[in-house]
């Protein structure tokens, strides 16, 4: 037999096959139904034989025209029964692939996690929306939210409560919705809604109001409390897009306005927030360059104790040194470096250079670092710092974390569990911005501080009766709980006094930033600090 025979063979052997698995029930039952005729035919065969035993002819030895009739009737019976199996069975198959079909649709088009529409669905509708113009005087309106406080609850709890707190967060929205509002879920914690035929862009605004007063109540799950707020971004239909594309780009520039806010709040989209997405994705661009190219340094701002006028210590500054020797002021490009994850490598850049220059320092100077919101969120930062200092050979107990009370305020639990590990080490902890947040004793004391740095907004007019009994008292309450009492700022011309007289022993210097060149010179001289630039001013 040749291999070509045989192949053959094969295939009409599996087709059989797959046919005899196909049609097995049709063929359980054809065999069921012609057995029964072939035991009524018997049984029909031997009734004449038993009756007609002593004499039974050739004519009645087959089976007669009754008895044909019988079976006959079996095998109508029989088909009639056949074929409304059939018909049962096509009928439930129907049904089961309607099911199917209506769920395959269902989850094609809805979000599975919180039973809102998906991606697919919003967009299908906002099609259909940009096809039916709105009448003369309304308007339609998208509106796209991300969730503020989503990201720590997921870090923090896990997934599996994340997961509970959107689904919440799904129906307070669809609460907050007009009936006939369309809420669907992008991903993650982005959420976007399409409101049609509004009368104005006050009514979209209506609504963004309505949602951020749905969410300003904290979210339980279990024993759990989370305070959830969103940014929303909306735009508006015809007006600002007339595309599927267009409206959903535009309502993301205007919530990447409304979540600088850092907090619950709406913006509507406007034509100059395309310049500003612009320049700052020109700046990211070029800020990326500056890494590469070596460009983010540090510079240096003094510390000076009161009552000898000597520098004690150094704070390390972001700066960008551009090659035609232009600067960036840090409050321009730390703001992106935080949104697009550059933080932690420009952070970690500025801590090796001000480690490297403060090599050369006295051991007695010490050398402090900001800590930057974004950076929390690393919780693999204490190992990255510490592997720094380690690299350099510089002593960990020269440097000084300053982190905002803000931050602290926020999240508590993550800034210690962020940093507390550096306080094992022997690194030193400031509480920064002093007095303008709305931290309290508890979380003084449960954050284990080492200083406090009174913030300069309370030291420009120190002159006066009621700042200077403003400044006294935080720096009273810092002395009190046993800590280190700085001041942001010397407070101008017969500040110093001020500030010993309230029990303020260090201060820093207001004056232009400095190279580590210049600083190490300054520091040798002792003399008076570089003039003021503003430029060089780290806002408040």
């Amino acid at each position: 037999m040749t291999s070509e025979t045989s192949e053959l063979r094969d295939g009409w052997a599996a087709k059989f096959w797959r046919f005899v698995v196909r049609h097995r029930v049709s063929i359980q039952d054809l065999g069921m139904l012609l057995a029964v005729l072939l035991v009524g035919a018997f049984i029909a065969f031997e009734s004449d034989l038993f009756l007609n035993e002593q004499g039974i002819s050739e004519k009645q030895a087959v089976i007669e025209l009754d008895e044909t009739l019988l079976l006959g009737g079996m095998l109508t019976l029989g088909l009639l029964v056949f074929g409304a199996r059939r018909y049962l069975d096509q009928k439930r198959e129907i049904k089961r692939r309607t099911a199917a079909e209506q769920q395959a649709r269902t989850l094609a088009y809805q979000d599975p996690l919180t039973g809102l529409a998906n991606r697919r669905q919003f967009e299908e509708a906002l099609n259909v929306a940009i096809a039916a113009t709105p009448a003369a005087g309304k308007t339609h309106a998208v509106l796209m939210l991300d969730l503020n406080g989503f990201k720590q609850v997921n870090d923090v709890y896990g997934h599996g409560v994340g997961d509970e707190v959107l689904t919440i967060v799904g129906q307070r929205l669809l609460r907050a919705a007009r009936q006939g509002d369309l809420v669907a879920r992008l991903g993650g914690d982005e959420f976007i809604i399409l409101a049609q035929h509004l009368i104005g862009p006050e009514a979209a605004g209506s609504i963004a109001l309505r949602i951020i007063q749905a969410l300003a109540e904290p979210v339980v799950t279990g024993s759990l409390r989370h305070a959830i707020g969103a940014g929303i971004g909306v735009a508006l239909i015809p007006s600002d897009a007339t595309s599927k594309a267009e409206a959903m780009r535009t309502a993301d520039v205007a919530l990447y306005r409304a979540k600088a806010e850092r907090r619950s709040a709406f913006r509507f989209f406007e034509r100059d927030m395309d310049r500003l997405v612009h320049e700052r994705e020109q700046l990211e661009r070029e800020l990326r360059g500056a890494l590469a190219a070596d460009q983010i340094v540090a510079q240096f701002r003094p510390s000076l104790g009161l009552r000898s006028g000597k520098i004690i210590g150094y704070e390390a500054i972001p700066s960008w040194q551009a090659v035609d020797g232009s600067a960036v002021a840090p409050e321009r490009f730390m703001a992106v470096a935080e949104d697009t994850g550059l933080i932690h490598e420009v952070a970690r850049r500025v801590l090796e250079r001000a480690c490297l220059a403060a090599m050369s320092w006295p051991q007695h100077v010490s050398l402090s670092v900001d800590i930057f919101p974004g950076q929390l969120q690393d919780p693999q930062l204490w190992k990255s710092m510490l592997a720094t200092l380690e690299a350099v050979g510089f002593d960990p107990r020269r440097l000084t974390i300053e982190i905002t009370e803000a931050m602290i305020v926020h999240d508590l639990e993550a800034a210690k569990l962020a940093l507390s590990p550096l306080r094992d080490a022997g690194v030193s902890i400031a509480l920064d911005n002093f007095g303008t947040g709305y931290s309290s004793l508890y979380h003084m004391q449960a954050f284990k501080l080492d200083k406090v740095k009174i913030d300069r907004s309370f030291l420009e007019n120190i002159g006066d009766a009621e700042a200077a009994k403003v400044v006294k008292a935080l720096a009273g309450l810092g002395r009190g709980l046993g800590l280190k009492v700085s001041a942001d700022n010397l407070g101008g011309v017969g500040g110093v006094a001020m500030l010993l007289d309230s029990g303020i022993e260090e201060a820093q210097s207001s004056g232009r930033l400095m190279s580590a060149d210049e600083a190490r010179v300054y520091w040798l001289g002792q003399g008076p600090a570089p003039e003021t630039h503003p430029a060089g001013r780290r806002s408040a």
